[in-house]
């Protein structure tokens, strides 16, 4: 009997090798598992053959974001998890990187449903449910703050986006979200 492992993709890994995953990155100098550009679509995996995908602080850099949403959803499997960091849409270094194209909210993966804001994203059904969606305050030593203020500032999403995410603006959201199929 031949029992055959599922895909762990640490997408975007720079110098952060994870043990257990292919390592990809789209730079040579980081020594990924894998080189490959995620602007590219299809990717080059099989259609249900992912289990677990992490993307911290890579999807803020992608042009092509939507069909690569679509292309997470194709190779991994059903209730595959998708972990993602990015920069807060309001953080100050989100505006100070030139690389970056796009912005995140608690509301970004809301356009990956069945019936959702736009039909851009094309969703005939739900791509993904997310089970998580937590922004923090802090990251490296600002963090020391997050068991103080991240429970308050994710206390109601909608209610800090509109009064106070430019006045008292967070560094990172992170996304935990589960494919559907």
């Amino acid at each position: 009997m031949v029992f055959l492992m599922a895909l762990r993709l640490n997408l975007g890994c720079g110098k952060d090798r994870k043990k257990g995953y292919l390592n990809v990155d789209s730079s040579p100098l980081v020594n990924p598992d894998k080189i490959l550009n995620l602007e590219k679509t299809p990717l080059p995996f099989k259609k249900d053959s992912v289990e677990e995908i992490l993307a911290y602080h890579v999807l803020e850099h992608i042009h092509n974001f939507i069909p690569l949403m679509h292309e997470f959803r194709r190779i991994c499997k059903n209730n595959a998890v998708i972990k993602i960091k990015t920069p807060f849409y309001s953080s100050w270094g989100q505006f100070n990187d030139p690389t970056h194209v796009r912005f995140f909210t608690p509301f970004t993966f809301n356009y990956f449903k069945k019936g959702g804001y736009s039909h851009e994203v094309n969703c005939n059904e739900d791509l993904f449910k997310a089970r998580k969606v937590r922004i923090n305050f802090g990251v490296g030593r600002l963090s020391l703050f997050n068991w103080l203020i991240n429970p308050l500032i994710n206390l109601n999403h909608a209610f800090y986006c509109r009064f106070f995410a430019w006045t008292f603006p967070a560094s990172e959201i992170e996304y935990e979200l589960i494919v559907v199929k």
